[in-house]
């Protein structure tokens, strides 16, 4: 059984907690998005971003209990959250427009840094985060192509 040994292992868990916090910034982004949906796409819009939230929480404890696995430790304070994260915390009043193409912008963050942070485990010889980073970084591009779509003009109903 191959072991991730340090200095490898403290970059594979720093790229863990910084996606840990991503997720937490993300759970919150998207559940603002999911609470201040309007106009006449709101059903299918407030369900998918509520869908998005229910997904990207589950994260917060896949990322954690990863970092345990590798004899580290999580983000524990909620105060650990926003210096580590690279998604930034949504602020103010927006349009929905404006709510959807954030969202494609923070999906456009995470997706990039999990093909590095892949790339890191895979060079620590860490396959399991790895692997994580693989399966996760599907879902986040699925949820990102579901989100553009919504951005395009020809759709007759929001144009």
């Amino acid at each position: 059984m191959t072991t991730v040994q340090a200095p490898a292992a403290s970059e594979v868990i720093a790229a863990l907690h910084r996606q840990q916090a991503n997720a937490m910034v993300l759970y919150l982004n998207i559940k603002k998005y999911h609470w201040n949906t309007f106009g006449p796409l709101f059903r299918d819009v407030h369900l998918l971003f509520d869908d998005i939230a229910t997904r990207t929480i589950d994260q917060v404890d896949e990322f954690a209990e990863r970092a345990f696995m590798l004899d580290g430790t999580s983000l524990g304070d909620p105060s650990d959250y926003l210096p580590n994260a690279t998604v930034v915390s949504s602020k103010g009043p927006m349009t929905l427009r404006e709510m959807v193409e954030e969202a494609v912008a923070n999906d456009d963050i995470v997706i990039r840094e999990m093909h590095a942070d892949a790339e890191v485990a895979t060079q620590a010889g860490d396959i399991g985060t790895a692997d994580l980073y693989t399966r996760l970084v599907q879902i986040y591009q699925k949820d990102r192509w579901f989100l553009k779509e919504l951005l395009k003009k020809s759709d007759g109903l929001s144009s």
